[in-house]
Protein backbone atom coordinates (compact mmCIF):
# COMPACT_ATOMS: atom_id res chain seq x y z
CA UNK A 1 0.00 0.00 0.00
CA UNK A 2 2.70 2.50 0.97
CA UNK A 3 5.54 0.69 -0.75
CA UNK A 4 7.24 1.38 -4.04
CA UNK A 5 5.18 1.43 -7.22
CA UNK A 6 5.59 -1.66 -9.28
CA UNK A 7 6.47 -1.37 -12.93
CA UNK A 8 3.53 -2.12 -15.21
CA UNK A 9 4.28 -4.60 -17.96
CA UNK A 10 4.54 -3.06 -21.39
CA UNK A 11 1.48 -3.55 -23.59
CA UNK A 12 1.92 -4.75 -27.16
CA UNK A 13 1.99 -2.01 -29.77
CA UNK A 14 -1.43 -2.88 -31.18
CA UNK A 15 -3.04 -2.46 -27.70
CA UNK A 16 -1.58 0.96 -26.87
CA UNK A 17 -4.20 3.61 -26.08
CA UNK A 18 -5.18 5.91 -28.93
CA UNK A 19 -4.03 9.47 -28.40
CA UNK A 20 -6.86 11.91 -27.95
CA UNK A 21 -6.81 15.54 -28.96
CA UNK A 22 -5.69 17.92 -26.25
CA UNK A 23 -8.34 20.10 -24.61
CA UNK A 24 -12.10 19.85 -24.58
CA UNK A 25 -12.94 22.45 -27.15
CA UNK A 26 -14.33 25.12 -24.79
CA UNK A 27 -13.02 26.94 -21.74
CA UNK A 28 -14.33 26.03 -18.29
CA UNK A 29 -17.08 28.47 -17.34
CA UNK A 30 -16.40 30.81 -14.45
CA UNK A 31 -17.82 29.85 -11.10
CA UNK A 32 -19.73 33.09 -10.74
CA UNK A 33 -21.53 32.58 -14.06
CA UNK A 34 -22.45 28.98 -13.11
CA UNK A 35 -23.80 30.10 -9.73
CA UNK A 36 -25.78 32.90 -11.37
CA UNK A 37 -27.35 30.40 -13.81
CA UNK A 38 -28.47 28.19 -10.91
CA UNK A 39 -29.96 30.95 -8.81
CA UNK A 40 -33.71 30.98 -8.36
CA UNK A 41 -35.71 33.25 -6.12
CA UNK A 42 -36.95 31.79 -2.85
CA UNK A 43 -40.34 33.36 -3.43
CA UNK A 44 -41.68 33.41 -6.99
CA UNK A 45 -42.48 36.73 -8.62
CA UNK A 46 -46.13 35.82 -9.14
CA UNK A 47 -47.28 34.07 -5.95
CA UNK A 48 -50.83 33.63 -7.17
CA UNK A 49 -49.71 31.76 -10.29
CA UNK A 50 -47.25 29.66 -8.27
CA UNK A 51 -50.00 28.72 -5.81
CA UNK A 52 -52.34 27.78 -8.65
CA UNK A 53 -49.63 25.68 -10.30
CA UNK A 54 -48.94 23.95 -6.98
CA UNK A 55 -52.65 23.20 -6.48
CA UNK A 56 -52.90 21.80 -10.01
CA UNK A 57 -49.87 19.57 -9.44
CA UNK A 58 -51.33 18.28 -6.16
CA UNK A 59 -54.70 17.67 -7.79
CA UNK A 60 -53.06 15.70 -10.61
CA UNK A 61 -51.10 13.65 -8.06
CA UNK A 62 -54.27 12.89 -6.07
CA UNK A 63 -56.06 11.89 -9.27
CA UNK A 64 -53.25 9.48 -10.18
CA UNK A 65 -53.39 7.99 -6.68
CA UNK A 66 -57.18 7.65 -6.82
CA UNK A 67 -57.01 5.90 -10.21
CA UNK A 68 -54.29 3.61 -8.87
CA UNK A 69 -56.53 2.69 -5.93
CA UNK A 70 -59.26 1.74 -8.41
CA UNK A 71 -57.05 -0.15 -10.87
CA UNK A 72 -54.28 -1.47 -8.60
CA UNK A 73 -51.48 0.32 -10.53
CA UNK A 74 -48.47 -0.26 -8.29
CA UNK A 75 -46.59 2.91 -9.33
CA UNK A 76 -49.06 5.40 -7.88
CA UNK A 77 -50.39 3.49 -4.87
CA UNK A 78 -49.87 5.02 -1.44
CA UNK A 79 -46.78 3.77 0.37
CA UNK A 80 -48.80 1.60 2.77
CA UNK A 81 -50.21 -0.42 -0.18
CA UNK A 82 -47.05 -0.85 -2.27
CA UNK A 83 -45.10 -4.02 -2.76
CA UNK A 84 -45.65 -7.62 -3.80
CA UNK A 85 -46.31 -8.80 -0.25
CA UNK A 86 -49.09 -6.26 0.26
CA UNK A 87 -50.57 -7.20 -3.13
CA UNK A 88 -50.56 -10.84 -2.08
CA UNK A 89 -52.21 -9.98 1.26
CA UNK A 90 -54.93 -7.98 -0.50
CA UNK A 91 -55.65 -10.81 -2.93
CA UNK A 92 -55.70 -13.40 -0.16
CA UNK A 93 -58.06 -11.39 2.05
CA UNK A 94 -60.33 -10.43 -0.86
CA UNK A 95 -60.64 -14.04 -2.00
CA UNK A 96 -62.10 -15.30 1.28
CA UNK A 97 -65.33 -14.63 3.14
CA UNK A 98 -64.62 -12.59 6.28
CA UNK A 99 -67.05 -12.25 9.18
CA UNK A 100 -65.67 -8.80 9.92
CA UNK A 101 -67.27 -7.48 6.74
CA UNK A 102 -70.71 -8.00 8.25
CA UNK A 103 -69.94 -6.53 11.66
CA UNK A 104 -70.91 -2.96 10.71
CA UNK A 105 -74.17 -4.13 9.13
CA UNK A 106 -74.92 -6.19 12.23
CA UNK A 107 -74.16 -3.18 14.44
CA UNK A 108 -76.66 -1.11 12.47
CA UNK A 109 -79.29 -3.84 12.85
CA UNK A 110 -78.45 -4.04 16.58
CA UNK A 111 -79.00 -0.30 17.01
CA UNK A 112 -82.35 -0.42 15.19
CA UNK A 113 -83.56 -3.48 17.12
CA UNK A 114 -82.47 -1.98 20.44
CA UNK A 115 -85.37 0.49 20.10
CA UNK A 116 -87.86 -2.39 20.37
CA UNK A 117 -89.54 -2.15 23.77
CA UNK A 118 -89.63 -5.92 24.36
CA UNK A 119 -86.94 -6.95 26.90
CA UNK A 120 -86.69 -10.50 25.52
CA UNK A 121 -85.99 -9.23 21.98
CA UNK A 122 -83.36 -6.84 23.31
CA UNK A 123 -81.70 -9.66 25.27
CA UNK A 124 -81.64 -11.93 22.21
CA UNK A 125 -80.23 -9.17 20.00
CA UNK A 126 -77.58 -8.25 22.57
CA UNK A 127 -76.48 -11.87 23.01
CA UNK A 128 -76.43 -12.43 19.24
CA UNK A 129 -74.29 -9.33 18.80
CA UNK A 130 -71.79 -10.50 21.44
CA UNK A 131 -71.63 -13.91 19.78
CA UNK A 132 -70.97 -12.20 16.43
CA UNK A 133 -68.18 -10.11 17.97
CA UNK A 134 -66.53 -13.23 19.41
CA UNK A 135 -66.87 -14.97 16.04
CA UNK A 136 -65.25 -11.97 14.31
CA UNK A 137 -62.35 -12.01 16.79
CA UNK A 138 -61.86 -15.73 16.15
CA UNK A 139 -62.06 -15.19 12.38
CA UNK A 140 -59.45 -12.40 12.61
CA UNK A 141 -57.18 -14.69 14.62
CA UNK A 142 -57.52 -17.45 12.01
CA UNK A 143 -56.93 -14.96 9.18
CA UNK A 144 -53.78 -13.66 10.88
CA UNK A 145 -52.47 -17.18 11.38
CA UNK A 146 -53.19 -18.11 7.77
CA UNK A 147 -51.57 -14.91 6.49
CA UNK A 148 -48.46 -15.47 8.58
CA UNK A 149 -47.93 -19.02 7.35
CA UNK A 150 -48.57 -18.17 3.68
CA UNK A 151 -46.44 -15.00 3.75
CA UNK A 152 -43.60 -16.87 5.43
CA UNK A 153 -43.76 -19.59 2.79
CA UNK A 154 -43.83 -17.14 -0.13
CA UNK A 155 -41.81 -14.07 1.00
CA UNK A 156 -40.01 -15.11 4.16
CA UNK A 157 -40.74 -13.51 7.52
CA UNK A 158 -43.60 -10.97 7.18
CA UNK A 159 -42.65 -7.31 7.47
CA UNK A 160 -43.86 -5.26 10.37
CA UNK A 161 -47.50 -4.31 9.85
CA UNK A 162 -48.26 -6.84 7.12
CA UNK A 163 -50.48 -9.02 9.29
CA UNK A 164 -52.33 -6.04 10.76
CA UNK A 165 -52.84 -4.73 7.21
CA UNK A 166 -54.55 -7.98 6.25
CA UNK A 167 -56.71 -8.16 9.37
CA UNK A 168 -57.92 -4.56 9.04
CA UNK A 169 -58.69 -5.15 5.36
CA UNK A 170 -60.75 -8.17 6.36
CA UNK A 171 -62.82 -6.01 8.72
CA UNK A 172 -63.86 -3.59 5.96
CA UNK A 173 -66.88 -4.02 3.73
CA UNK A 174 -65.70 -5.47 0.44
CA UNK A 175 -67.20 -2.63 -1.63
CA UNK A 176 -65.47 0.02 0.48
CA UNK A 177 -61.96 -1.45 0.42
CA UNK A 178 -59.19 0.59 -1.12
CA UNK A 179 -57.34 -0.45 -3.27
CA UNK A 180 -60.36 -2.10 -4.87
CA UNK A 181 -60.45 -5.91 -4.79
CA UNK A 182 -59.01 -7.32 -8.01
CA UNK A 183 -59.94 -10.96 -7.38
CA UNK A 184 -63.29 -12.65 -6.98
CA UNK A 185 -64.24 -14.64 -3.91
CA UNK A 186 -62.62 -18.05 -4.00
CA UNK A 187 -59.94 -16.91 -6.48
CA UNK A 188 -56.96 -17.36 -4.15
CA UNK A 189 -53.49 -16.20 -5.29
CA UNK A 190 -50.87 -18.78 -6.21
Amino acid sequence: MFGRKKEAPEAPVDQLPVERPVGKGAPTPRRSSQEAARKRPLVPDDRKAARAASRDAQRAERLKTRQALDTGDERYLPLRDKGPARRYIRDLVDARWNLGEFLMVAALVFVILSFVQNIQVQAIVLNAFWILILAVVLDCFLLRRSLKSKLTAKFGEPARGDLWYGVTRGLQLRRLRLPKPLVKRGQYPA
